[in-house]
C-alpha cells in the first residue's frame, strides 16, 4: 500500500492505490473532492479548480470525475435538480434529506431506517447488499432547519 504523504488527499490515496496516474490537474481536482464538505457538481469542482490553476478546463473535471467513479473512487448522485454531483465513496454509510427549496443536503444516519431496510429485503426474500436513501422535502417552518448533519436522528 503506498505511503501517505502530509499532503496527500484520500482521494489521492485511493487514485494510488487503484494503480491510476496521477497528473497535477487530476492531483487537483482529488484534493478539492477531497476538502469539499458539500456535494459539489463538476461545474462547482471546475470553479474551485480554476482557482488553484487557471490551466484546468471543464472538459479535464468531466473526464476526471467520471473516471474516479468508473473506478469506484465516487458516488455519483443525483438530487433531482438534473446536476450529477460527486462525493468520495469512502464515506461512512449515511442518508441524504434534500432541501427542495434551498438545493442544501443534509446527510444523516438513522439506525431504525436500516433495521427495517435489512427487513424489508429479508421478507422479499433478498439479502441486502447497498441502497441509496435520498428524502426530498421542505422545511416545516420556512428559515429554521433541524441541520444534523451525519447525526442519528
Amino acid at each position: 500500500m503506498p505511503k501517505q504523504t502530509k499532503r496527500e488527499s484520500r482521494l489521492e490515496r485511493l487514485c494510488a492505490e487503484r494503480g491510476l496516474r496521477m497528473t497535477g490537474q487530476r492531483r487537483i481536482i482529488a484534493q478539492i473532492l477531497s476538502e469539499a464538505d458539500d456535494h459539489p457538481d463538476a461545474e462547482e469542482v471546475y470553479r474551485r479548480a480554476v482557482k488553484r490553476d487557471p490551466r484546468v478546463s471543464l472538459s479535464t473535471v468531466y473526464r476526471t470525475v467520471r473516471l474516479l467513479e468508473d473506478k469506484g473512487i465516487l458516488e455519483r448522485r443525483d438530487f433531482g435538480d438534473g446536476r450529477a454531483r460527486y462525493e468520495p465513496s469512502d464515506h461512512q454509510h449515511h442518508d441524504h434529506l434534500i432541501d427542495v427549496t434551498t438545493g442544501d443536503v443534509i446527510e444523516f444516519t438513522n439506525e431504525e431506517i436500516e433495521r427495517l431496510q435489512e427487513r424489508i429485503a429479508s421478507a422479499l426474500g433478498f439479502r441486502l447488499i447497498g441502497h441509496r436513501h435520498e428524502l426530498f422535502g421542505v422545511p416545516m417552518e420556512p428559515g429554521k432547519n433541524k441541520n444534523q448533519n451525519k447525526n442519528e436522528t
